[in-house]
């Protein structure tokens, strides 16, 4: 990070700049085992009472005493990618993956899109905001507690880390707890079907009960037909499943295709058999699904700790776009 003029460090930010991407040197505080600066680079999220909150990009929000600052500029957000990944901004990603992902029942507030899936999964039960609800902030947050208290569901917003900032900082000051931290990623999909076709695998529209028994978000404790339409929906859906020789399944996939853009979701792969190519060879098969359909790139959602996930999708070959999360409302 170079903040210098004329070889002199320069603060060059001020409270204007909040909501703005910020690069921050400041003195370390005495006893931290650090150097004597420390860097912090994220959203500027507020600036009051001698006090800057910077959102870094894995959420993780930092408090630097106005007093400490020795350095700060404005940078243009500008997120590092590798060489040969497809190239999209956050709205584009969200907006493609919600489509790909959808409630069973949804209302718009604004730019602001409730969604509901009797609780199948906090994708399809959550705000996703894209952007004004055309209500003063703390109207609009008693419009969607009222309206997801009245199916039961507890009331959440999905963050992507740095497109949202403020919105998030705004919602923790009234009490909104974070949960559920994850990555999109995406990647090349010729790649993923670069392969020898793999017969073992089929391909199919609708999710038969083999294929829901190795899914592990098909619990009991779900309705049943609420999933049913969050997996089939969306523009162009397919479904991957490998059988042994009983008949069962040990590998299952998901992939949606719209435009130019492949989501895989639901790789899964029976315990014992895991470690064999299985979860190439489905995602092989839904990507070469995909191509066939015009799409050219590649998105998954994974959870950040998933730690086996997300080493398999680097070897598939995806990597972070983002950081998204979930603020869930107070407790009454």
């Amino acid at each position: 990070m170079e903040f210098t003029t004329g070889g002199r460090l320069e603060v060059r930010i001020t409270p204007s700049d909040v909501g703005k991407r910020v690069s921050v040197r400041s003195l370390t505080p005495a006893g931290e085992p650090r150097g004597r600066f420390t860097d912090t680079l994220g959203i500027l999220t507020s600036w009051t009472g001698g006090v800057l909150r910077v959102t870094r990009r894995d959420g993780e929000q930092v408090e630097i005493e106005e007093a400490s600052m020795v350095a700060g500029k404005v940078v243009p957000p500008t997120p590092a990618r590798r060489r040969g990944l497809p190239a999209a901004d956050v709205r584009e990603l969200v907006t493609v993956a919600a489509r790909g992902w959808p409630p069973v029942e949804s209302q718009e507030l604004g730019g602001w899109t409730l969604r509901a899936a009797g609780g199948f999964t906090a994708r399809a039960n959550s705000v996703l905001p894209l952007g004004d609800p055309g209500l003063p902030l703390s109207a609009a947050l008693a419009r969607v507690t009222d309206w997801y208290a009245e199916r039961g569901l507890p009331a959440r917003m999905q963050i992507a880390v740095e497109e949202h900032a403020l919105l998030a900082d705004q919602l923790r000051e009234r009490g909104w707890t974070a949960e559920r931290h994850g990555l999109i990623q995406v990647g090349a999909l010729a790649p993923l079907a670069d392969r020898e076709p793999d017969d073992r695998v089929l391909l199919h529209r609708t999710p038969d009960e083999r294929w829901l028994s190795l899914y592990n978000r098909a619990d009991g404790d779900k309705p049943a037909d609420a999933a049913l339409k969050v997996l089939t929906g969306g523009p162009s859906v397919w479904f991957a499943s490998v059988l042994d020789e009983s008949g069962s399944p040990v590998a299952i996939g998901r992939c949606v295709v719209d435009g130019r853009w492949a989501g895989f979701a639901a790789i899964e792969v029976a315990p014992e058999r895991r470690r064999q190519g299985l979860a190439q060879a489905v995602t092989g098969e839904l990507a070469r699904a995909a191509l066939a359909e015009g799409a050219s790139a590649a998105y998954l959602q994974v959870e950040r700790d998933n730690a086996a996930a997300r080493a398999l999708y680097e070897r598939l070959g995806f990597a972070d776009h983002h950081a998204y999360y979930y603020l869930r409302a107070p407790r009454d």
